[in-house]
């Protein structure tokens, strides 16, 4: 994705609260331990419905591991690198504000999601991640600039694509909390579709944006 306005701070932000978070669990020991990792802030549905720990909620979005190295890397790095592509993307057409919020609720969303739905615990912030492709899609579809403009439409094909083959991923491999991705995802197009636009929206002249294909994120 190349830049031609201003730059995009929530983006950047969100990615360093992410890596504030893996630093603590290399330090607390909790990137290769499970139990470390749940008292950390992993998203513990025993832990929110019987103790009104409901903290873990927005805590457990921070966090990346499955126990291992190799694969919390993996998990931490999937993320960061979607995040980095489709947060600069919508924060760039609708505002750091508006991106931001949209990335916290999701998140509280898709944990909640994961609650009701698993049993073990869980964290990433792949379904904040999906929250705020889906208000992509639904942003873009309901802006009266952007859904004429050709790009704008490319962008929200190649995002229907994904979440599409993202989502049938997750249903084939147990480990990915497909529950988190959707509940994300339905949230976030509701909060597109809600929430007020800015009112001057930059010129499709201003920027280029490039949604580079990836692997399904996780959490």
């Amino acid at each position: 994705m190349t830049r031609r306005t201003k730059g995009t701070p929530g983006t950047i932000a969100l990615m360093g609260l992410i890596l504030a978070g893996f630093v603590t669990e290399i330090a607390t020991g909790a990137w290769t331990d499970p139990r470390t990792l749940a008292y950390l802030g992993a998203m513990v549905p025993e832990l929110i419905l019987e103790q009104g720990q409901y903290w873990r909620l927005l805590s457990a979005v921070f966090l990346h591991g499955d126990g291992s190295i190799q694969g919390t890397l993996l998990h931490l790095g999937v993320n960061l690198f979607s995040l980095f592509n489709i947060g600069r993307v919508y924060e760039i057409m609708f505002g750091t504000r508006r991106m931001v919020l949209i990335f916290f609720a999701t998140g509280i969303a898709a944990s909640i999601t994961s609650m009701l739905h698993n049993v073990g615990w869980s964290v990433g912030a792949s379904g904040a991640v999906f929250g705020v492709l889906g208000a992509l899609v639904s942003s873009i579809l309901r802006h009266p600039h952007f859904r004429r403009d050709r790009m704008a439409r490319s962008i929200m094909k190649q995002c229907v694509f994904w979440i599409f083959v993202n989502i049938a991923i997750g249903l084939q491999i147990p480990q990915i909390d497909n529950a988190a991705h959707i509940g994300g995802l339905v949230a976030g197009l509701l909060l597109g579709a809600l929430l007020p636009h800015r009112v001057n929206p930059p010129s499709p002249t201003e920027f280029v944006v490039d949604v580079t294909p990836h692997d399904p994120p996780t959490i």
